[in-house]
């Protein structure tokens, strides 16, 4: 089974991202890698993926107790099921200002652990002024952050976590900090 875990893109949703979110004109329109300048590993396109259920954690980061790092191997898709993208919608300013946020701990595991790709469903690892410099943080260390992912809770089912094969087609633009893209899990 397929399942896509791309976040839909309308025009009016374009136009309120680009009021809202300057760096949409550059490559972070709805679900998209920050690569921040970096080249797309191609043998990045399919990796072994783990979906982790984050949607009990409140007001606060999350942290590595909030996942099973003990299932988590090296290269992996590590997806991040907050919910937050199915109750705020994508564009508004909301979404892009008051996203959950994972912690500098967290990250620094998972490249640790040598992740390839962290997803998420909301608008950035972290918020505010930190989210470019870790987004640069982690491309400088081979891992990429792919924001905005959706259908997660399908993907996970009624489960804590789940695995499937991950499958992922950034465009093919250069010297960009984002590149769009489509994300598809196979389980």
């Amino acid at each position: 089974m397929l399942i896509d875990l791309t976040v839909t893109i309308s025009v009016l949703e374009h136009m309120g991202a680009f009021k809202k979110e300057k760096m949409v004109s550059f490559g972070h329109l709805g679900t998209h890698f920050d690569v921040m300048n970096k080249e797309f590993p191609l043998s990045y396109i399919k990796r072994d993926g783990i979906a982790f259920d984050v949607s009990n954690v409140k007001d606060r980061d999350i942290k590595i107790e909030d996942i099973d790092i003990s299932l988590v191997q090296n290269n992996m898709f590590i997806a991040l099921h907050s919910g937050f993208i199915d109750k705020i919608p994508y564009a508004t300013t909301e979404y892009f200002k008051n996203h959950p946020q994972l912690s500098d701990e967290l990250i620094d595991k998972l490249l640790e652990l040598n992740v390839s790709i962290i997803g998420i469903d909301f608008a950035g690892v972290r918020r505010g002024k930190e989210h470019t410099p870790k987004d640069q943080y982690c491309a400088d260390r081979g891992l990429f952050i792919v924001e905005n992912l959706c259908n997660l809770k399908e993907l996970l089912g009624n489960k804590q976590n789940t695995t499937f094969q991950a499958h992922t087609f950034p465009i093919k633009f250069s010297d960009m900090s984002g590149l769009p893209c489509r994300v598809v899990a196979e389980v």
